[in-house]
């Protein structure tokens, strides 16, 4: 909903009317109204043409907020500032041990505050803090950190009753025993601008119901982002996944191995397994790489969860942005030695063709829908968010080749994914991530 072409102020006034209906979802309106008052991440950037208009809508919805209700609101707000802002509190120290009791130190200072939830995850309230959890993440420049949260699963009704309350604490014990606990980790940024990561992750979530649709064999994560004011933001973490850094760093083995220790060998159905989930996974995220141009596709970037899909992670740099000053030094998609030895080690292999089989009906599948995803990505254009510098969409239009056929388009696929495995570009980015942070590959 744009407030910005709102002349005749319906959708001011809806919004206020379902600020009333639901806290949460007015939490939500507020964390996403703050973010859009400024154009830039550190907040310096006032945006003259909806920033007033924003700032008078989160006042509305203030005063029109029962005591209760403005009680939950400032304690969700104040306690999840007080995590995230260790982000920035530790961005000073140099990365290393030095950050890391920093960040440990920074972490024990938040007392848990009973009625709270985490911003990306309002069907769960938090009921305890992992202490010794804080981890400063692998970054070039900015300071995100790891922490974790013991959450009660609850409804969204639930969670409000709690929050609202006279007594959060006494509420909470009321809460039927059996609703499930568990710990949950999500990452905080501070200075680092997620509405990119929103904006890709939309998209994501709807090319998995356009592939699930048609019953394509075809695997998406797509995780919750939640921006929380201007370069502020917190990351659900992918559950019971490594990242391929981390894995290297702990066991010193290449990918194809590291399936082979775990799985066992070719023969095992363990492994046939693993690596069909791998393949399944591999070919959604390269084709949703090659439309966005998604980059900065390092090994810190790429996770395996336990049953072998692959899922890519943090989308600062996509459509005409690209680390290194704009360089579009990487390829189209990551798809290096490693990744085609799991997909039986040749171009001939049938878990390979198979692969490419998957990638081209995918993407004919998106194609279909293209539109959907210019009108998706149209909506941010005038964000100022540095992945859009004039040719977006243009751009974009183009890598689904709307003038030729359905079997001209899916040669032109098979081109692509062609490319990428013959590219040099994809290990020599690896080789800088190296050089340069360190970052295994």
């Amino acid at each position: 909903m744009n407030v910005k072409l709102d002349q005749m102020g319906y959708v001011y006034e809806f919004i206020l009317w379902a600020c009333g209906i639901s806290q949460v979802l007015a939490h939500q309106f507020i964390w996403n109204m703050k973010t859009n008052i400024f154009k830039d991440e550190e907040g310096l950037l006032y945006d003259d043409q909806i920033g007033e208009i924003l700032e008078n809508l989160m006042e509305q919805i203030k005063k029109s907020s029962t005591a209760a209700a403005r009680l939950f609101y400032e304690r969700e707000f104040e306690f999840f500032f007080k995590i995230t802002d260790i982000s920035r509190i530790i961005k000073p120290f140099p990365k290393g041990e030095e950050r890391k009791r920093a960040c440990l130190k920074a972490l024990r200072e938040v007392p848990l505050q009973v009625g709270c939830y985490l911003p990306s995850n309002p069907e769960a309230i938090v009921v305890d803090i992992d202490y010794n959890s804080g981890t400063p993440m692998q970054s070039a420049a900015k300071a995100p950190y790891l922490a974790k949260f013991k959450v009660k699963k609850c409804t969204v009704k639930e969670l409000e009753e709690i929050g609202m309350s006279d007594d959060p604490a006494e509420y909470l014990k009321q809460l039927d025993s059996k609703s499930s606990e568990c710990w949950t980790a999500s990452i905080f940024k501070v200075g680092d601008d997620v509405r990119q990561d929103m904006l890709a992750l939309q998209i994501i979530s709807f090319f998995k119901d356009v592939v699930e649709s048609v019953g394509l064999e075809m695997k998406l994560f797509p995780y919750r982002v939640v921006a929380t004011s201007p370069g502020c933001g917190v990351i659900e973490c992918v559950p019971d996944s490594r990242s391929r850094d981390q894995i290297g760093r702990q066991t010193d083995i290449g990918m194809y191995d590291y399936f082979i220790t775990k799985y066992g060998d070719e023969s095992t159905s363990t492994f046939q397994n693993a690596r069909r989930n791998f393949v399944m996974s591999m070919a959604a995220y390269s084709v949703i790489t090659y439309i966005l141009q998604i980059k900065d596709r390092h090994n810190g970037n790429i996770m395996l969860d336990s049953q072998g899909h692959i899922i890519h992670i943090d989308f600062g740099f996509m459509f005409e942005s690209s680390p290194g000053g704009n360089m579009g030094w990487e390829p189209d998609f990551k798809l290096n030695d490693e990744m085609v030895l799991i997909m039986g080690g040749s171009m001939e292999a049938a878990p390979y063709k198979w692969f490419q089989e998957i990638c081209v009906r995918g993407y004919l599948a998106l194609r279909q829908h293209r539109e959907s995803v210019v009108s998706l990505v149209s909506l941010m254009l005038d964000t100022g968010l540095p992945c859009f510098r004039g040719r977006t969409i243009k751009q974009l239009r183009a890598r689904f080749f709307p003038n030729h056929s359905e079997k001209e388009a899916a040669q032109e696929m098979l081109k692509v994914i062609y490319s990428c495995y013959q590219s040099f570009r994809g290990k020599t980015y690896d080789m800088i991530q190296y050089i340069q942070n360190q970052i295994p590959y």
